[in-house]
């Protein structure tokens, strides 16, 4: 049960920021709300595709918490990008500039605030118990995931709207 009303809050906290950064960002709040429900169907995936190894991840209360923080941490990277590109808007450039250097001013940002969160999800499943390991995995993925959607799937998206 209480399995259930952690996935239950997930979810709804997912529709939550979608509709958070909708209205805070508009049609680009949209497409980050595309490129975090893709985000979702990502992690989800190679949890279910982790399930047929001997190295299957198990979605526990911890692992629920460890997906959650990360989703939080994909929302933050297109906030970055976001902000920055709406300071690129402010100084003249186009959109198509905008675009461009609001993911190269926004990158270091998210860079570096990954790999913190990388290294204590390592030294977490390195020396945690069972339930910290699951948090730790879950978080690493949900990380490194977060990173391809905020900079391949997030730019592509906006690239593609931009272009029309």
């Amino acid at each position: 049960q209480s399995l259930l009303k952690s996935l239950f809050a997930g979810g709804l906290g997912i529709v939550i920021i979608i509709i958070f950064m909708t209205v805070l960002y508009g049609r680009l709040g949209v497409i980050a709300g595309i490129a975090l429900a893709l985000y979702t169907l990502f992690v989800l995936s190679i949890f279910k595709v982790s399930s047929i190894t001997p190295y299957a991840i198990t979605l526990t209360l911890s692992g629920i918490a460890g997906f959650i923080l990360s989703i939080g941490m994909a929302v933050d990277a297109n906030i970055l990008i976001f902000e920055r590109m709406k300071e690129e808007k402010r100084l003249g450039r186009s959109w198509q500039q905008s675009l461009e250097l609001g993911f190269t001013r926004a990158w270091t940002s998210i860079r570096d605030s990954n790999i913190s969160s990388l290294i204590t999800s390592f030294v977490l499943y390195q020396y945690g118990t069972g339930v910290v390991k699951g948090f730790a995995l879950t978080l690493a993925i949900g990380v490194v995931v977060s990173m391809f959607s905020a900079i391949i799937v997030t730019r592509t998206l906006l690239r593609l709207v931009i272009r029309n």
